[in-house]
């Protein structure tokens, strides 16, 4: 991680835990200091859920994407009827470094072993409220390089179902509102930007 200076403009920063349940939210209280030089004390809450990361995996021959299906409770509770998302994919470093989690993270998901990685970017996914750091990764795949089913683990309670789709038909999705995963929109915009795929 990188050492940063912190900012002068914020200071008396108080946590509360209010949860560490799942992941760590706290409720957090500072002091910022305004343009003007004056000083308003802000209250927020902050999901910690640590970093991870997430790739999309891409067949310039056959012009297809690797993406995954799963049932994602939030969504559920917020409009998506069936509380499923086809979404690139993903985990949670823990305590491995972007490209390890993301290769680990493949396999056990897509059941694809995959290799030369290609980091395009960084993001905050949601930076009112949720604290994560997105490492977004993309990598070619072909058919040796499958190793296993994938679905991701059963300890876990994943159940993933593992798509392969054409490029144009991934693309389309978005438009017709079938991807609404953010940095899945993201990976494909990225590939069609790039005119890695068409």
């Amino acid at each position: 991680m990188k050492f940063q200076m912190p900012n002068e403009r914020v200071k008396n920063l108080k946590k509360q835990v209010l949860s560490d349940n799942w992941y760590r939210l706290e409720k957090v209280t500072f002091d910022f200091q305004l343009d003007s030089g004056q000083w308003e004390t802000h209250t927020r809450e902050a999901y910690d859920r640590g970093n991870g990361a997430t790739i999309l995996l891409y067949n310039t021959q056959k012009n297809t994407v690797i993406l995954t299906r799963q049932f994602r409770l939030p969504t559920y509770l917020n409009g998506n009827s069936s509380g499923f998302l086809i979404e690139t994919c993903a985990g949670l470093l823990d305590k491995d470094n972007p490209e390890d989690c993301i290769i680990k993270e493949a396999e056990e998901e897509t059941g694809y072993l995959v290799h030369a990685l290609q980091k395009v970017f960084e993001a905050y996914m949601s930076p009112g409220s949720v604290t994560e750091l997105l490492y977004f990764f993309i990598a070619e795949y072909s058919e040796t390089m499958k190793k296993t089913a994938g679905g991701g683990l059963v300890e876990e309670l994943e159940n993933i179902e593992v798509l392969e789709l054409s490029f144009a038909t991934a693309y389309e999705r978005i438009q017709t509102g079938q991807i609404r995963d953010g940095k899945t929109i993201m990976l494909l915009q990225y590939l069609k930007i790039q005119n890695i795929l068409h």
